[in-house]
């Protein structure tokens, strides 16, 4: 069974006063496996960051379902949707979302202590996260202290340390240089590698080509898929800039 699964999934907006309604989303399916990483990409507009707040359960299809290890997303009442959040899904946003009072322990450790764990528990597995992420010895510095590559890195291990089924991003490397950027994405292909399953909205070619797989959304529907298969990065490169062409310009997908 598929980690996720976007069945027939609609949204419709109604404007102020009610006067016009707009179709963000018009019939998305797709699923994604247990240790997958696939990037969505498409033209501003195109009903990516709705899809990605529906698949976050900060909004609500208006028709359709998505399920997350067979739960229905959609079926959570008011009261339990934070919980569900905070034990199954991560979040690395592209203004990283860190708290300028707190350190960047403090910070990797709120949706730990919001989950009522022992101080014990936290530590030990804040210890081997930011081994990984080369951030041990930045854990006591605050974030106007650090580069926005190692804020970001400290907003990974906030998404990694509930050890969650899936993470989310969104545009994680849209405020990075793109030496910082370089080496998000090789930090999030080596958390892949570990089985961390992640699915991220950019407009990056370049991230994007770290995927191994790409959903391209054009007009509220899904456009076309891109599988790496056996491809390099720069070969999911070329093929991904060919595909958003013929998704700005229209022709055919060769």
């Amino acid at each position: 069974m598929a980690l996720l699964d976007v069945k027939n999934v609609k949204k419709i907006y109604t404007t102020r006063f009610g006067k016009n309604q707009v179709e963000a989303l018009k019939n998305v399916t797709f699923s994604v496996e247990e240790g997958e990483y696939v990037a969505i990409m498409g033209e501003s507009g195109s009903g990516k960051t709705t899809l990605l707040n529906i698949l976050a359960a900060l909004d609500k299809p208006t028709q359709g379902k998505v399920y997350l290890k067979g739960s229905d997303l959609g079926g959570l009442r008011e009261k339990e949707i934070s919980a569900f959040r905070r034990e199954n899904l991560g979040f690395v946003f592209q203004d990283f979302n860190l708290l300028d009072t707190f350190s960047l322990k403090d910070n990797i450790f709120l949706p730990l202590v919001l989950s009522g764990k022992k101080y014990q528990e936290m530590e030990r597995r804040l210890a081997t996260i930011a081994e990984k992420l080369g951030i041990t010895m930045l854990l006591e510095k605050y974030p106007y202290e650090v580069s926005g590559g190692q804020k970001q890195r400290a907003a990974i291990a906030r998404a990694l340390i509930t050890k969650p089924q899936l993470i989310l991003a969104d545009e994680p490397s849209g405020a990075l240089d793109s030496k910082a950027a370089d080496s998000l994405m090789h930090l999030f292909h080596t958390i892949n590698m570990d089985g961390q399953t992640i699915v991220m909205v950019t407009h990056s070619v370049k991230a994007a080509s770290s995927a191994s797989r790409v959903l391209f959304i054009k007009d509220g529907e899904v456009f076309h898929q891109l599988y790496r298969g056996n491809m390099t990065n720069e070969e999911m490169y070329h093929k991904i800039s060919a595909t958003l062409t013929v998704l700005t310009t229209g022709g055919e997908i060769h």
